[in-house]
């Protein structure tokens, strides 16, 4: 059994003490629009803000998903859980100075 600290515990990717995940990601279900929006709908930055989504929270989240695109690319091979897996249904270029 899980104990009820841990489920209630807020996310973190635990590399310091008291560190959230909202600490410096916008809130989950913003967060998850946009990435949803971005990675399996495929929209456009225009298309998301005109969804109602804040231009700079857009702006940042599609910064933080191609920065991280280089780690996305030694990772082992995984479930695909959406209709667009990171891997090869979805290779961007990690060349420097790349702009999707």
């Amino acid at each position: 059994m899980i104990p009820p600290a841990v489920i209630a515990r807020a996310p973190s990717a635990e590399l310091r003490e008291n560190q959230t995940d909202q600490d410096s990601l916008p809130a989950y279900d913003v967060l998850d629009g946009i990435l949803y929006r971005y990675v399996d709908q495929e929209q456009s930055r225009e298309d998301i803000i005109g969804a109602g989504y804040a231009p700079e929270v857009v702006d940042r989240v599609l910064r933080l998903v191609r920065i991280g695109e280089w780690k996305r690319h030694q990772a082992a091979p995984g479930p695909k859980v959406s209709r667009r897996a990171f891997g090869r249904e979805r290779r961007y270029p990690i060349s420097n100075g790349f702009r999707g």
